[in-house]
């Protein structure tokens, strides 16, 4: 019997009927759990779980598909399970408009409200109203530590050039702030839902920029978010960085590639 359902059952006042591991991420444990009362949900445990049910509970609020919360505390998360299967090339123009929809929440600041994590990594949220400074320190400076000389050294070189390459003060988005393709559930050509957020306001640029780094996003995607601002293509590899680094810092040297291709697309 899963620890995690058990806890979660308590906090809804049911009793678990079955328990069984779902397939999730790499930084977290997921559990299907049905309880006694038919209910069923998916539970998962960290980094912060108070933190993550707030950030989906903000992505709701902007009118964007996401797992509702059932319960939180700091020791799990328990959601509904949504439908998924596993069809983004038919859903890229809804996630385009998803994905503006989210974007067009705005905040007066870039950051958040408290600081998040990937695992062993701390993603810094302290409010900022410079966007380059913020993305610079609180992003790019903190993944690349630990990393190696070489690429700490070009990291802290670009970071040194992003007033000159990043806009100042763009608009502060709500952004995903995990948004790869694995965290977007399909279903029917349709988004059914955006999981596992690391949410923070700042540049839109980002949310599509990550979702580069393992898919291509089609043209139906492009033209469903709208216009994108002069320079973006310059700027997608310098915000792709971000969560090259991240990977590089908690899964290891197979990802270095990868870093070392955005920061040469860079220019540094």
């Amino acid at each position: 019997m899963s620890g995690l359902g058990e806890h979660a059952a308590r906090l809804l006042g049911s009793q678990v009927a079955r328990s069984s591991r779902f397939a999730g991420g790499s930084l977290s444990d997921v559990d299907l759990v049905q309880l006694e009362d038919g209910r069923e949900m998916l539970v998962k445990s960290g980094p912060s779980p108070v933190a993550e049910a707030a950030m989906l509970r903000a992505m709701r609020a902007a009118g964007v598909p996401a797992p509702e919360v059932l319960a939180a505390d700091e020791h799990g998360l328990a959601i509904e399970r949504l439908p998924d299967d596993g069809d983004l090339a038919a859903a890229w123009g809804d996630l385009g408009q998803v994905l503006r929809r989210l974007h067009g929440t705005t905040g007066e600041r870039y950051g958040w409200d408290g600081d998040y994590a990937f695992g062993s990594l701390r993603v810094a949220n302290d409010w900022s109203c410079d966007w380059p400074c913020f993305f610079g320190e609180r992003r790019l400076a903190v993944a690349a530590k630990g990393t190696g000389a070489d690429v700490e050294r070009r990291v802290e070189a670009l970071c040194a050039k992003l007033p000159e390459i990043l806009p100042g003060q763009p608009k502060p988005s709500l952004l995903h702030g995990d948004l790869w393709s694995g965290n977007v559930l399909t279903f029917a050509g349709k988004v059914s839902g955006l999981i596992d957020p690391a949410c923070y306001f700042g540049d839109g640029e980002i949310d599509i920029a990550m979702l580069g780094l393992f898919a291509r996003p089609s043209g139906a995607f492009f033209d469903a978010y709208g216009p994108l601002p002069a320079g973006h293509a310059k700027r997608a590899p310098v915000y792709a960085l971000w969560p090259a680094l991240v990977h590089l810092n908690l899964f290891g040297g197979g990802y270095r590639g990868m870093v070392e291709g955005y920061l040469d697309q860079a220019g540094f």
